[in-house]
């Protein structure tokens, strides 16, 4: 089922009589339950026309570097296949895709695009339909909730947007079914971006090569699924308990996948549900409740990546303390490279850089740390996203533009008055060891090298 709430038309035109229908893929980067497939390929059917699938690779893709997009075109890579095999022909080009999409969509009916939240996947898709002679129809698969029908403004907390998602989540929980294309596109279109060898396809692309790619987590919706199994056979049951030590394998490694669209949060629910598991309500409360509050907060808030984001209250309690004595203070480089004295979060840090990934409470340790080592609050954001964009996989992303402002206040109260935080909330490495072994953590990742130093960084 494809629900109505799903589509929105992004201009007037009229579905015009061409070749084929077309589907920009950007954000819903999969062929399993995918709504704008899905609706792409009824669309096609209804017209008995053929359906080609389009996706952009862009160079400039804000903050984006080689450990980024080497995950992305292993996932790409497998959803070119996929497609082959149910006779859709798909053209990946290398250039901004609001172009591209405008070169290729000339003998195209109508084009169908997916939904993205940040600033750059708006404009995109806005200039694709201001240029477009058919319409772009864009069609949300990336929530369970649609943004709009979720809420009509910036929550202001998960308690507030819960009980809005909740009332709906059952419409928005229907099975997708899949259809096949009547008409076969394999022969439509050619001049394709070689995926064949990641690496070789790599090195065609200008982008920032000063972060490589993770050699043990792969891309793709394959790679996804198998996670998600090893999840749901050993994990889920005790994720409530768990899923705050790091020092655990407890976590369904999911956010990768759910960032590029390789994996579909309906699927995810799905799975989780069918598990009829005790840990389904934790798991479902960070998967819908939280993730979905992410995708408010970027969605209604224009300055999401920017210190302007956090609450009235926060500025005012934090330029209320700016002028507080610090025991230490770091400069981005110190912290890029893990020179502080304090060796839970440079083991942290090492994680992020090495893996790709840092477990979750202690992502929220690292950006508390990072307010109490800075000159100023200001400082602390800057640099906090630009470590966790650098370096994350699922970096770049609302939840991550989220997480990063909750260090800071965003989605949070008021808790009681202390030095430099104000009353934002506190945290140490005393919570660390009553939480887990944090000595044990640290031990963990021993065998991770050295951080080199670094020339140049960015503005300390």
């Amino acid at each position: 089922m494809i629900q109505k709430e799903r589509i929105k038309a992004l201009n007037e035109k009229a579905t015009r009589k061409g070749r084929h229908v077309l589907y920009w893929m950007q954000a819903s980067q999969r062929t399993e339950c995918n709504h704008a497939l899905e609706y792409a390929i009824l669309k096609a059917n209804e017209l008995l026309e053929p359906i080609i699938v389009f996706f952009g690779i862009t160079d400039h893709f804000p903050e984006g570097n080689e450990r980024h997009y080497y995950f992305m075109l292993e996932g790409l890579q497998e959803v070119k296949r996929s497609l082959e095999k149910r006779g859709i022909e798909m053209v990946i080009q290398h250039g901004s895709p609001e172009l591209g999409i405008v070169q290729i969509a000339k003998d195209a009916s109508l084009v169908v695009v997916d939904r993205g939240y940040l600033r750059i996947q708006k404009k995109w898709r806005k200039d694709a339909a201001q240029r477009l002679n058919c319409p772009l129809i864009q069609v949300e698969s990336d929530v369970i909730v649609p943004v709009e029908e979720a809420s009509p403004k910036e929550e202001y907390a998960a308690a507030t947007i819960r009980p809005k998602i909740k009332k709906k989540l059952n419409h928005f929980l229907a099975p997708l079914k899949e259809r096949d294309p009547v008409t076969d596109s394999l022969s439509l279109a050619s001049g394709s971006f070689d995926l064949t060898d990641i690496d070789q396809a790599i090195s065609q692309l200008r982008i920032d090569r000063s972060v490589k790619k993770v050699n043990d987590l792969h891309g793709g919706t394959k790679e996804a699924k198998k996670h998600l199994e090893a999840f749901l056979e050993k994990k889920l049951d005790h994720y409530a308990e768990l899923r705050n030590d790091p020092t655990l394998d407890s976590l369904s490694k999911m956010s990768p996948y759910l960032h590029f669209g390789q994996i579909s949060p309906l699927y995810i629910v799905q799975k989780i549900l069918e598990a009829k598991s005790p840990g389904q309500e934790a798991y479902l409360e960070e998967l819908i409740i939280r993730r979905e509050l992410s995708m408010n907060f970027v969605f209604y808030n224009k300055h999401y990546d920017s210190f302007d984001a956090i609450p009235r209250w926060a500025k005012k309690t934090l330029k209320a303390h700016r002028k507080d004595k610090r025991l230490y203070v770091y400069s981005l480089n110190e912290l890029e490279t893990t020179k502080t004295h304090d060796p839970y979060w440079n083991t942290a840090q090492k994680e992020m850089v090495f893996k790709g990934k840092m477990h979750g409470y202690m992502r929220m340790y690292w950006g508390k740390k990072i307010l109490e080592w800075s000159k100023t609050p200001e400082d602390a954001y800057r640099n906090a996203l630009y470590l966790n964009n650098k370096y994350e996989i699922d970096g770049r992303d609302p939840n991550g533009f989220t997480g990063i402002a909750w260090c800071f206040g965003k989605h949070d109260r008021p808790w009681g008055e202390r030095p430099i935080f104000g009353s934002i909330r506190y945290m140490n490495d005393k919570g660390l060891k009553r939480k887990f072994d944090a000595e044990k953590y640290v031990k963990m990742m021993n065998n991770l090298p050295k951080i080199s130093p670094l020339p140049t960084v960015g503005k300390d």
